[in-house]
């Protein structure tokens, strides 16, 4: 008898317990999204598409490829008869594959850049097979987008959402080619949004969209749906040090697409802002140093000269924290912003200088097809050891023109010290401590013998032709 109740009792245990699993798992079940509609409703706008590319191969001796920056010397090793610098084989055809999707019922299809640059012949494929011979209407490698046109009418449209109002956190969800399987859609969240990720000209003018979406080779112009079915973002790149998805993929935002795709359309090239300044991040001894509360904003490093930032009054060590109204956060928002503006604009920017905010007006440029303008320079006079525990020599003529400076000091031995524990090395160039202009060595001897222990203090450099601050402080 016992034995029977005891047994009753654990069946009802169990019974609840089973029950409380079943409730559980229902409950994550209905938590969970589920994308079937949204595929149904979207596959159709997505398209692949296929390049063949002309590649001219490299000479050939013997059969085996030269190096073409191979030194004529040991071109002769490989001779052939009758071809004294090796036998040119024939060029060979190179074929990439991509996705892309259709924005108009006659045939604009939006795709990344890379996925057709220097593309002999693009062709376009659709769900039901239909394939196309595309034109380039233009592209921007700035942001990595490309439009094409095919010869259709009443396709399937995709509809863009807002990229801006993307949480971290939402769900997302992709469909491309990854490796060539069509239509695969693979799903994830929003990682993080405004990634700054300098292209192959160190320009980052996209607020990329990271996600954990599984995105591969063949992804590449696909299209990111939020929820609602619309496209959030064009999917671009991954980081990767293995070839394939490792967790970390970046779509550039439709923000960003739409106005690139008007100005495709119009006259198949694209201009951005342009304010003629070179930036760094604000480290936290950076913002105290600066007089400022907390790490944020862009600081100014150098200005262009004749740019619309020097006829503004910007100059080196000013930290840009505000541009028509949106707050500069960290110095990789600034080209997001200025890039966004149209040329012509006046744009109010707000810095802090010497501690203290400024409002200054900016009439915004456009953007140069070589933006990146940065000088340097060196004639020996060398000084003694000091507080810095570094020795410098006045900027010979050729050292002023090369990195088109008109002042500084350049380093040429660093001891244990100050000096040496910023950074500071041989090569250095040394333009201003605090909010002093360094004009040479008796200038930086009586700068330096005049600084405050104990007090965080900028110092703008330049090291390997590149411009930037440190901010160290003199022992006690």
């Amino acid at each position: 008898m016992v034995n029977t109740k005891m047994q009753a009792r654990r069946f009802s245990a169990a019974l609840v317990w089973g029950w409380c699993l079943l409730g559980a798992s229902a409950l994550v079940a209905a938590e969970l999204p589920d994308f079937t509609d949204l595929v149904k409703r979207q596959s159709a706008v997505v398209v692949n598409i296929s390049t063949e590319t002309t590649v001219q191969s490299r000479r050939q001796a013997g059969g085996y490829a030269l190096p073409d920056d191979m030194p004529e010397f040991f071109r002769r090793f490989f001779d052939i008869p009758g071809a004294p610098n090796g036998r040119a084989a024939p060029p060979q055809k190179r074929r990439n594959l991509g996705s892309g999707f259709v924005i108009s019922a006659d045939g604009y299809i939006l795709t990344n850049n890379h996925v057709v640059q220097g593309a002999d012949e693009i062709t376009v494929a659709l769900t039901d097979r239909h394939e196309f011979v595309a034109e380039l209407v233009g592209a921007d490698p700035a942001s990595d987008l490309a439009l094409l046109k095919v010869d259709a009418k009443g396709l399937p449209v995709a509809k863009f959402g807002d990229s801006d109002a993307l949480e971290v956190g939402e769900w997302v969800l992709a469909i491309g080619s990854p490796f060539g399987f069509d239509y695969s859609v693979s799903a994830g969240i929003v990682s993080a949004t405004g990634r700054s990720l300098p292209n192959d000209q160190n320009q980052n003018y996209v607020p990329f969209i990271q996600t954990d979406v599984a995105i591969n080779p063949g992804n590449s112009g696909g299209p990111l749906f939020n929820m609602k079915g619309e496209v959030v973002g064009i999917n671009s790149m991954i980081y990767t040090r293995s070839g394939g998805f490792m967790g970390l993929s970046f779509a550039i935002p439709t923000s960003v697409a739409l106005n690139v795709v008007e100005q495709l359309k119009e006259s198949g090239r694209v201009t951005r802002g342009w304010l003629g300044v070179s930036i760094q991040e604000v480290n936290r001894d950076l913002a105290e140093s600066f007089g400022l509360r907390r790490p944020h904003g862009a600081l100014v490093v150098s200005v262009v000269p004749d740019s619309p930032a020097a006829a503004a009054g910007l100059e080196p060590g000013d930290v840009i924290v505000e541009v028509e109204g949106q707050t500069v956060n960290v110095s990789g928002d600034l080209p997001h912003i200025i890039g966004r503006l149209e040329p012509g604009t006046k744009a109010k920017i707000e810095v802090v200088r010497s501690g203290k905010r400024r409002a200054l007006t900016a009439r915004i440029g456009e953007l140069p097809e070589d933006p990146g303008q940065v000088a340097q320079q060196a004639p020996p006079t060398v000084n003694d050891d000091n507080r810095l525990q570094v020795r410098v020599r006045d900027l010979s003529p050729a050292l002023r023109q090369r990195l088109s400076v008109e002042a500084g000091v350049e380093v040429v031995e660093v001891g244990q010290g100050p000096g040496a524990a910023v950074g500071l090395r041989p090569g250095t160039v040394i333009t201003r401590i605090g909010d002093q202009i360094i004009e040479d060595v008796d200038d930086f001897e009586r700068v330096v013998q005049q600084l405050p222990a104990g007090e965080l203090i900028p110092m703008r450099v330049i090291r390997d032709g590149v411009p930037g601050f440190l901010a160290f402080k003199l022992p006690e």
